[in-house]
């Protein structure tokens, strides 16, 4: 058996921080994987270019039973300490919308920069290694796998969560810490396209389309693109607000951010002959154009193809209404299969919010997407894997 000062369960974004940061301040640590590679999610991650940190992190921006939990390692590892890293190894970045940092090269220069900061710090990595049992006795977590058992006194579960299982993603993580007596609130897929069926199955047709809305549910807003797909809705404004959105409510989706509430009045004031198919075709793409005013029409609100000037100030509002928060009733999602992240995880009560140590077991952490802490679109999550990995190896 050979034995570490740590092991680390998990060679993602969240691990592999804890390993660094663990191996640098002089612990043995050994970090086990169940994949052929390391960093197999950071590789796919920003379209292949990783969408490492977001500038704009705040606590407010994660979602959480307990939303002042990502509080404290959130403030002593920020993006701008990240960034420092990158730039130290020399790696070319860029910004684009809102905030997000992503390699100007490949994702693979994150996964290598880990990987050389874990050797750095005399760290090991095996891949390949499915886990078989977990035990702790007399203070020493032993780990069994399919090719050798291994102990430490401090075991991490970096494993993350059951989101986009064809990369191997599964929920032992949950498994694990149900096994040395931790609560987990109920996972489900976050940052994910929603489906639509009933009177919605419609906007099917428009697969393809997308349009920059406000998008609105469980009372968050994102102003963001939204697409339309075969099976119902995606793009970042949909998926941003999935994490919010529960199973029979609404989802609201202001498609004119720009206009007043007034908008169509003012139109029909200056040009009382054009139309409302005419002007949504001005200022949206013509197919969903025409399926708005086709719908509206239905609902009796409008005529779309009648003059302005014909129609009623009262009838106008309400057109109006409805295109500034139409409602749209998604029948589920498409599961952890198309989810970014997964919501939900090993709950927070359980864990020191500053050392992510089990508060009931000494010496196991839990890091990363494995806990009840999900971000927002765009960098956030990355920036939890690495502020929670680096609390972690404070304490180790």
């Amino acid at each position: 058996m050979e034995r570490y000062d740590a092991i680390v369960l998990g060679a993602g974004a969240a691990g592999l921080m804890c390993a660094a940061e663990a191996g640098l301040r002089g612990r043995r640590v050994l970090v086990i994987d169940h994949a052929e590679r390391a960093g197999k999610k950071i590789l796919i991650s920003g379209g292949g270019r990783c969408n490492f940190t977001n500038i704009g992190t705040v606590p407010e921006r994660f979602l959480s039973a307990n939303p002042h939990f990502a509080r404290s390692a959130l403030s002593r590892y920020t993006p701008t300490d990240f960034l420092a890293l990158v730039e130290k190894y020399g790696i070319a970045w860029h910004e684009k919308t809102l905030g997000q940092l992503f390699c100007a090269g490949s994702a693979k220069q994150i996964v290598a920069m880990l990987l050389d900061e874990v050797a750095r710090g005399g760290g090991t990595v095996v891949c390949g290694h499915g886990v078989t049992d977990v035990s702790h006795a007399d203070g020493q977590f032993t780990v069994a796998t399919t090719q050798g058992r291994f102990s430490a006194p401090a075991l991490v579960i970096a494993t993350g969560g059951p989101s986009i299982p064809r990369m191997g993603a599964t929920g032992f993580a949950y498994d694990l810490a149900r096994q040395f007596g931790l609560k987990v609130v109920e996972p489900r897929p976050a940052l994910v396209p929603l489906t639509l069926g009933g009177h919605d199955v419609l906007f099917r047709e428009l697969s393809g389309v997308s349009a920059e809305v406000v998008a609105s549910a469980g009372g968050a807003s994102f102003r963001e693109a939204a697409l339309f797909t075969h099976r119902g809705l995606s793009g970042p404004a949909i998926l941003q607000v999935s994490s919010y959105w529960r199973h029979g409510a609404p989802v609201a989706v202001d498609f004119l951010p720009d206009r007043s509430a007034e908008w169509l009045l003012d139109a029909k004031r200056a040009s009382p002959q054009a139309t409302l198919r005419a002007l949504l075709r001005d200022v949206m793409p013509d197919r969903l154009a025409n399926v708005l005013a086709d719908r509206i029409g239905q609902s009796g609100a409008c005529v779309p193809n009648d003059p302005l000037g014909r129609i009623a100030d009262t009838t106008l509002r309400d057109a109006g209404a409805q295109l500034a928060a139409w409602r749209f009733h998604p029948n589920g999602t498409e599961g952890f299969a198309k989810a970014e992240v997964t919501a939900g995880g090993i709950s927070t009560a359980e864990l020191s919010s500053k050392t992510m140590e089990a508060k009931r077991v000494p010496g196991l952490y839990i890091v990363g997407e494995a806990v009840d802490v999900t971000g927002w679109l765009g960098g956030y999550n990355f920036q939890w894997a690495w502020s929670s990995g680096w609390a972690a190896a404070q304490a180790i």
